[in-house]
């Protein structure tokens, strides 16, 4: 049986967990109504309490919408964060903390980090089986974009050579983002530092101009703008790396190298990938880790922070059950005469259980659908604003799994709505005989 259930496609199994939660149901409701048609008394029981069942309705979709919706995201957040270092198979740096160069290199969060050495960079560009590396410099901004320094050969792996002008040809140059606020022929003046903690004018009459815009990526480097990075080197009032004036990018002059917080590199394959990080990690000049096993590191916190908001989603719906359920029981008093007529004009207890339960199996079932529906819009939303204070591009969408915990929550309310049901008709079967 379980290699039944292993060979069959991921939808299959999906479509048949989603049938087997709702199968309880299917099968409660079959033998209530069976041989009745209570419904137009459910219409006019829903039309009669018509605000209270609003409420209600809202209520369970609220929670549901929310609960599923905030569990989507955390899907959301993680491929958008795996997709902002695709680019970065392998970073190398000083001697530190892996996350915090993580976050400094890929997410572009500012960070104070030692420098390596021109003599590193080189022996780094010119291994047998490195195909790019690239040195990056932070420090310096203009507005809320970091400006970045680095070389033109990283630009086009980084783009995919798909840029709005040119790359730069001088080091007054330089290419924006998507998300920056500057058009091509714009000339602005860089600060130094980043935030509140920038100061403006600190470069003397130092400005650049951008020649080009680079295509969206989705990453928070759509809000960078990146210059060579011999610029950032000369603003400083530091060599640019190479003994001849108005040269741009490797090689460099070891010994005129200021220095690099990291080095971006692309190996001829994975097996060198590999033996590059075990080459680099091995003395403690360097460190050499790969971005994405970084991230796994962090997914697995994340996996613990989606258990915590799936655990708060279903506690959440356990509240919200218990209240509809208390609030069934007390609407129960309200058309509690309406039943006992019922019973009065020979009406079978089964069938006053069929009509109960349909009317609150009927709020449950609206709630859950308009909280699915309310799901798909907070994750839309919740996705955007995420987006924007990140620059991480977010594309979450409601799942299976998403699906499987409201129709659970459905599942359960309804089977728990037999309560009060009996009850209403216990007692209008008692009102009946007296």
């Amino acid at each position: 049986m379980r290699d039944l259930w292993d060979s069959l496609p991921a939808a299959a199994q999906d479509s048949a967990t989603a049938l087997a939660l709702l199968l309880p149901v299917l099968l409660l409701g079959a033998i209530l109504l069976r041989g009745y048609r209570p419904f137009p008394l459910v219409a006019a029981l829903l039309g009669r309490f018509l605000w209270v069942n609003l409420v209600f309705t809202a209520l369970i979709a609220v929670a549901i919408g929310m609960g599923i919706g905030l569990v989507a995201q955390e899907r959301g957040l993680r491929a958008g964060m795996a997709a902002s270092a695709d680019k970065f198979d392998l970073v190398i740096a000083a001697p530190g903390s892996e996350m915090t160069m993580l976050l400094a290199t890929v997410f572009l969060q500012p960070s104070d980090v030692p420098l390596l050495g021109g003599h590193v960079f080189e022996a780094v560009r010119t291994h047998a089986h490195v195909t790019l590396a690239a040195p990056i410099a932070f420090g310096d901004s203009y507005g809320e974009a970091p400006i970045v320094g680095t070389t033109a050969e990283f630009v086009t792996h980084l783009t995919g050579g798909a840029l709005e002008g040119r790359i730069w040809q001088t080091s007054g140059e330089a290419l924006i983002g998507a998300a920056v606020a500057l058009a091509p022929g714009d000339a602005f003046e860089p600060a130094h530092g980043f935030g509140a903690a920038a100061v403006h004018h600190a470069h003397g009459e130092s400005r650049l101009t951008a020649i080009g815009r680079m295509p969206r990526t989705g990453t928070p480097w759509d809000r960078a703008i990146l210059v060579p990075i011999e610029t950032l080197w000369q603003v400083h009032g530091l060599a640019d790396g190479h003994a001849r004036p108005g040269r741009l990018g490797p090689p460099f002059d070891p010994e005129l190298f200021p220095g690099t917080p990291a080095i971006i590199v692309k190996a001829d394959g994975l097996p060198a990938s590999y033996a590059l990080r075990s080459e680099f990690n091995r003395d403690r000049e360097t460190m050499a880790f790969f971005p994405g096993a970084v991230l796994a590191g962090l997914y697995r916190v994340m996996g613990d922070v989606r258990a915590a908001m799936s655990v708060m989603a279903l506690v959440t719906q356990i509240l919200v059950a218990a209240s509809v359920l208390t609030g069934l029981f007390i609407l129960s008093r309200l058309f509690q005469p309406h039943v006992a007529m019922l019973h009065a004009i020979g009406a079978p207890r089964r069938f006053t259980l069929a009509l109960v339960w349909s009317y609150a199996a009927a709020l449950l079932l609206t709630g859950t659908a308009l909280g699915i529906a309310l799901g798909f819009g907070a994750v839309a939303l919740l996705s955007r604003i995420i987006t924007q204070r990140t620059d991480i591009l977010v594309r979450a969408a409601l799942g299976w799994s998403e699906i499987h915990l409201a129709l659970g929550f459905l599942a359960i309310t309804a089977l728990l709505a037999l309560g009060p049901a009996l009850l209403v008709a216990g007692r209008a079967l008692r009102t009946g005989a007296r």
